[in-house]
């Protein structure tokens, strides 16, 4: 259950920072709003997340899909260009995300 809340936390995170850009600053009020109720709707499921998974573990993935979502979605939505240095960069955090879904062994505390 804990991957499954992880992953909709990291979808409300990449759609809070697509917000965030749009506000321009938080000048525009209905996307600044967004941007707050979605960063608090993603840390209050992380908060449910980190109740049965480690805290390393829960933080590391969530901070590996969020960069690589945002990135992402930042060159398909805003045309933000992307070198090859980025593609490797997304590429071993995502291995990186792997490695700690199907190899590590950690418990929650």
């Amino acid at each position: 259950m804990h991957w499954f809340l992880i992953s909709i936390g990291v979808g409300i995170e990449i759609l809070a920072s697509a917000a965030l850009k749009l506000s321009d600053g938080f000048t525009r009020i209905g996307y600044a709003s967004l941007t707050l109720a979605c960063f608090g709707a993603a840390f209050y499921v992380m908060s449910l997340v980190v109740r049965t998974m480690p805290l390393g573990i829960a933080y590391s993935v969530w901070a590996g899909g969020g960069i690589a979502g945002v990135v992402l979605m930042g060159a398909v939505v805003f045309g933000q260009t992307l070198d090859a240095y980025a593609y490797l960069g997304i590429g071993l955090i995502l291995a990186g995300v792997v490695v700690l879904n199907a190899l590590s062994t950690a418990t929650s505390g």
